[in-house]
């Protein structure tokens, strides 16, 4: 069964070339039943982030700690 989160990043990040901003807010839902969009290597956030803003996750070493994630179903 798949849930669905909100994440909304806290603060602009500047890495690498990479931009990340509060207003980038992605609705993720994840293929397994999870606790965070975080579990399992947060693959369907990276997925997210880079068809719908072009942003990579994995170049700009976003955590956890750089998101708020609110848990919509």
């Amino acid at each position: 069964m798949a849930k669905v989160f909100r994440v909304i990043p806290k603060r602009v990040k500047r890495v690498n070339g990479e931009v990340l901003s509060p207003d980038m807010e992605v609705v993720v839902t994840t293929e397994h039943h999870c606790n965070s969009p975080f579990d399992n290597g947060a693959n369907e956030l990276k997925e997210m982030y880079m068809r719908i803003y072009g942003f990579d996750c994995r170049k700009a070493a976003c955590t956890k700690a750089d998101f708020d994630v609110e848990t919509l179903g």
